[in-house]
């Protein structure tokens, strides 16, 4: 019990020995943080115009499909409603039960063509990102910052309130990001 007891302790005292050594080795070390603003490299990609007219294509055609679908479930509805009224009481359940199918069926296929669209997105955009995102590696080496992080949320929310003018000349690396990318 008392061994269990003491290599506990020197496990506790190492950890926490590890940790002050690594804190001390932070603190000793400047941390460079940069940013950059991947959106505005993207939009002025010259291959983003083709990427965005293929998505639009895509997109297009997806509407098209589901609007169809959509006319062909409303007229079956139609049809069904100008009849409800002369079709027996069993005949009307069955039909009811058919287009609550077909218009649950509808929604489904509304969802998977979302999911259809955001997946040839990324599947269109992926590869830009990559080439911002080895740029921005290049970029931060040469500059040797520690961390270079987005100025904006994925949902466009600004990350970087403020910066002074001398931290946007030092840390904003936007411009070399795309200067590399040939941009």
């Amino acid at each position: 019990m008392l061994k269990r007891i003491l290599s506990i302790s020197l496990l506790c005292f190492l950890a926490v020995g590890f940790t002050g050594l690594s804190t001390a080795q932070a603190q000793g070390q400047q941390m460079e943080i940069g940013y950059v603003d991947p959106q505005a490299i993207l939009n002025k990609m010259p291959e983003m115009k083709a990427v965005q007219q293929r998505l639009q294509n895509f997109i297009e055609r997806k509407r098209k499909e589901f609007t169809n679908k959509q006319q062909d479930f409303q007229q079956q509805l139609t049809e069904y409603q100008q009849k409800a009224d002369v079709i027996n009481e069993s005949a009307r359940k069955r039909e009811e039960e058919r287009l609550g199918k077909l218009n649950a069926e509808l929604q489904q296929y509304q969802t998977q063509i979302q999911q259809e669209i955001q997946k040839k997105q990324q599947e269109l955009v992926g590869p830009l990102l990559d080439q911002i995102d080895n740029a921005v590696g290049t970029v931060a080496e040469e500059k040797g910052l520690t961390y270079v992080i987005n100025t904006t949320t994925s949902q466009g929310d600004m990350i970087i309130l403020y910066a002074s003018d001398e931290a946007q000349k030092k840390y904003n690396i936007t411009d070399q990001v795309m200067q590399e990318l040939g941009i």
